[in-house]
This record gives C-alpha cells, structure tokens and sequence, in this order.
C-alpha cells in the first residue's frame, strides 16, 4: 500500500531561529500536537504544544534545542509501522525523512487510519472473537487453523492485550458457524472473553436444562 501519497506540507517547518512568540502564535491557530523543526533545512525534532507555551516568548526556539522530540518514519516504511510510531510518540503529525534524511513533510495521523478503515478487517462484515490464552501457550498457527477448521474466512488477527502471563488476541472472521468456532477455541483451552448471542442462547439452554434436573430430583 503506498503511504507517500499521503505526504503533505501544508504546514511550513519553523526554523531554529524562530521566536518562541511566533511558534505560540502558530499553535493557537492549529489544532496539531507538534510541529517540525529545522536548521537551514535539515530535520532538527519536533517542538511539543504544551511545551511552547510554558516557554519564554521573547525568546527563540535555539534556546530551547533540549525540548525538542526527535521523531520520524521513512518515505518507505510500512503504514503499521507509521501507526506504531504515532502511537509511540502520542503525535498528531508524524515527519516523513527520505534515505539522505531530507525532510520531506508529514503525515497527518487521521490520513493513515484512513488506510486502516480501508483493510478487510475493518470495512468487511464479520464477527469478532476475542480470546485468551497462557503467554506460553498460545499460537497464532493453532488460532486460524480453529477458525479455519470450522469453514470460516479470517479477516484479520491481532494481538490486542499482553502481561507477563497472558496474551488476548482478537479475531474478525465471517459470520459462520461463530458458535461452533467459540466451542472449538474452549476445547483449544482459549478463554473466550468476548460475548456472543448463540452462545448466551445454549448457555441459557443448559442453566434452564440443569434447573429441571434439580427440579426432578427433589
């Protein structure tokens, strides 16, 4: 999938020697977290809103070099990887550098989770399971094949939750047989900690079963 489509420049990089009033003024106006830095056109780091404005105006951003965050992804790298590195750095902008670490532009954040609402996984009807296992025992091999042992298409798996004991993974397949594949998982000894409404119904089933036993006992 190509990503650099998505480079944008729309907003002008300050230079070292900005005012820190000018780079305050900027930020009111904007609604991004960071904005590019350079030095006569090379990629210094990224000044930080909140940072900007604890700052003295009267002052430029060279001296405050310490604040800056140096963040950035490549013009080639992958779009998950693009979203790792926005999560990382809890940026709305991400820089884009070429191989000679050229600054490029910019990524905005909301441009690549467009690329992700475009993925199966997302815009495909389906089901989504979640479920639990051991941090040692799981496997995401023995995962598809459960599912696709039960006929079912898989849409996308990832892992969603990770401790030092436990991994959650969660699985979007399509609507087929998810009864069936919830069972095969227990059988699997996955815990299903997703809710699903055939199976609420059979375990429904089984409680009222269990209550006439004890009824025909007495």
């Amino acid at each position: 999938m190509n990503t650099q489509q998505y480079i944008i420049n729309d907003i002008i990089p300050f230079e070292i020697s900005s005012s820190i009033r000018e780079v305050q003024n900027v930020f009111n106006q904007l609604t991004y977290s960071h904005i590019p830095v350079l030095r006569d056109g090379e990629y210094q780091g990224c000044i930080y809103e909140n940072d900007a404005h604890c700052f003295d105006g009267t002052k430029t951003l060279n001296d405050y070099l310490y604040s800056l965050e140096v963040f950035f992804v490549r013009e080639t790298i992958n779009w998950l990887d693009i979203i790792e590195a926005f999560a990382l750095h809890n940026s709305s902008i991400m820089p884009v550098l070429g191989a000679d670490n050229k600054y490029l532009g910019y990524y905005e954040l909301g441009d690549i989770m467009s690329i992700f609402s475009e993925t199966p996984f997302l815009n495909e009807a389906g089901g989504i399971i979640v479920v639990e296992k051991g941090l040692k025992d799981y496997s995401f091999s023995e995962i598809c094949q459960i599912v696709e042992s039960n006929d079912a298409k898989i849409l996308g798996v990832f892992i969603s939750k990770m401790d030092n004991e436990k991994v959650q993974a969660t699985i979007k397949i399509g609507h087929t047989g998810m009864n069936a594949i919830v069972q095969t998982f227990r059988r699997y000894s996955y815990n299903v900690t997703s809710s699903h409404d055939e199976d609420k119904f059979i375990e429904d089933l089984k409680n009222r079963s269990d209550y006439l036993d004890r009824y025909l006992n007495i």
